[in-house]
C-alpha cells in the first residue's frame, strides 16, 4: 500500500526522502558491523520511501540481497527465525552491558529500557516466521 507521493506537500516528500535515505545509510553500515542491524533499517527506509519516492521504493523491493525480506515483511510480517534470535541474543548482551557499565543512579533508567527491549522481544517473537499456507499455494 503505497501512497501517491504527489499528494504530500513537497517538505513533507523531502522529509520522508530523507529519513529513507538515512534508514538506507544506516542498514548499510549494518551490513558491515555485527551489531548493527540491518533490515529494520530497510523496513522504514521502504516504508519512507513508498510515499516519497516509487523509483527507491522499488528498487529495494527488488533488491537481490534484501527484496525478499523486505516483501515478506510488508506482505505478511514475516520475521524469520534466525532474525528473532540474533535480536534476541543482541538485545540481551545490551541490556547485560548497561548494567554493567550503568553508574548506579541510572539503573532504574537501564532498567527502564530493559523493559522496553523484553517488549520488543515479546512482540517480535509473536510475528509470523514464514507465509500462510494460502499465500504460497500449499
Amino acid at each position: 500500500m503505497t501512497a501517491n507521493p504527489r499528494s504530500l506537500t513537497a517538505p513533507a516528500r523531502w522529509l520522508l526522502q530523507a529519513l529513507a535515505g538515512l534508514c538506507l545509510l544506516l542498514g548499510l553500515v549494518g551490513v558491515f558491523v555485527p551489531v548493527m542491524p540491518t533490515v529494520p533499517f530497510l523496513i522504514v527506509a521502504a516504508w519512507a520511501a513508498s510515499r516519497s519516492s516509487p523509483r527507491l521504493h522499488q528498487w529495494l523491493m527488488e533488491h537481490p540481497r534484501f527484496g525478499r525480506q523486505l516483501r515478506q515483511w510488508n506482505e505478511h510480517g514475516i520475521v524469520p527465525r534466525r532474525a528473532k534470535w540474533f535480536t534476541t541474543v543482541m538485545m540481551a548482551i545490551s541490556a547485560v552491558s548497561m548494567l554493567v557499565v550503568a553508574p548506579r543512579a541510572w539503573v532504574p533508567f537501564v532498567l527502564a529500557g530493559v523493559a522496553v527491549m523484553a517488549l520488543v522481544l515479546w512482540w517480535l517473537w509473536r510475528r509470523p516466521e514464514r507465509e500462510p499456507p494460502e499465500a504460497t499455494g500449499a
